[in-house]
């Protein structure tokens, strides 16, 4: 990993208010941690550490920051389980996930759990700042580039997708999506009839294109049928087109 660069403050670690970004860093290596907090210190980040999974897991609900790069192999709960239950609580949160481990399945599970992109060690402490400005870079530009008729709640029988506040209920009942489950949801659901290959989806969506991950996609689409189906193993909204892809229903499909 790269030291860190002298120079000024880099203005790009401001939020949209202009106050800093806020980072918690989830590493148990000592000098792995120090390296990667005293970095983005210097670049302008509000830097919080963690040493083990429960610690990320505490400190993550207790005081959340705007984006978290989380190692994967952690002492007392591993960066999985610390990316799902962070994620249970906190679906905007950005995830930035670390291993020692160059394993597609590794990555796979990293992404089905909710992390927006995934390093492999050793990494340029520059390629990692790049990768975590894009991924503060494409939440603010979903935000951002809305228009009056992208905020209009779409509204599907008792399902209510509602992108101003990026809340969706059924019958009223709030339904608890990750950040990609709703991104998926509000893109199909924007478009109906229209057929998204995998693809599309991973460039679109995961910013991947590599085939192997096509297993996220429908990891993905089957816990947000489980979430808004009344039954997933017959979906009536989110359709498989066999070969291609997926879409969401016609209003006059059944």
């Amino acid at each position: 990993m790269s030291k860190s660069p002298s120079g000024s403050v880099d203005s790009s670690a401001k939020s949209a208010t202009g106050s800093k970004e806020r980072l918690l860093v989830v590493e148990d290596d000592p000098a792995i941690q120090r390296i990667i907090s005293d970095y983005f210190r210097h670049m302008g980040y509000e830097v919080m550490t963690a040493g083990d999974g429960e610690t990320g897991v505490r400190t993550a609900l207790s005081d959340p920051p705007t984006a978290m790069i989380l190692d994967l192999m952690l002492p007392k709960l591993d960066g999985l389980t610390v990316c799902r239950q962070v994620r249970e609580r906190y679906a905007t949160m950005r995830i930035i996930m670390l291993t020692a481990k160059d394993d597609v399945v590794d990555k796979v599970l990293g992404l089905e759990m909710g992390a927006d992109d995934y390093m492999t060690k050793p990494f340029s402490l520059r390629e990692l700042e790049a990768r975590l400005k894009s991924v503060l870079r494409r939440t603010r530009a979903k935000v951002e580039e809305r228009d009056d008729s992208d905020l209009a709640p779409i509204v599907r029988g008792d399902l209510r997708i509602d992108s101003a506040r990026r809340e969706v209920t059924i019958g009223g009942r709030i339904v608890d999506l990750t950040p990609k489950e709703f991104e998926l949801l509000s893109l199909f659901a924007s478009h109906p009839g229209r057929v998204y290959s995998r693809k599309y989806l991973l460039e679109n969506i995961w910013d991947y294109t590599y085939s192997g991950y096509d297993r996220t996609i429908d990891s993905h689409i089957n816990r947000l049928r489980a979430k808004i189906e009344e039954n997933p193993d017959e979906p009536r909204l989110v359709k498989t087109v066999w070969g291609i892809g997926y879409k969401f229903a016609d209003e006059n499909e059944d």
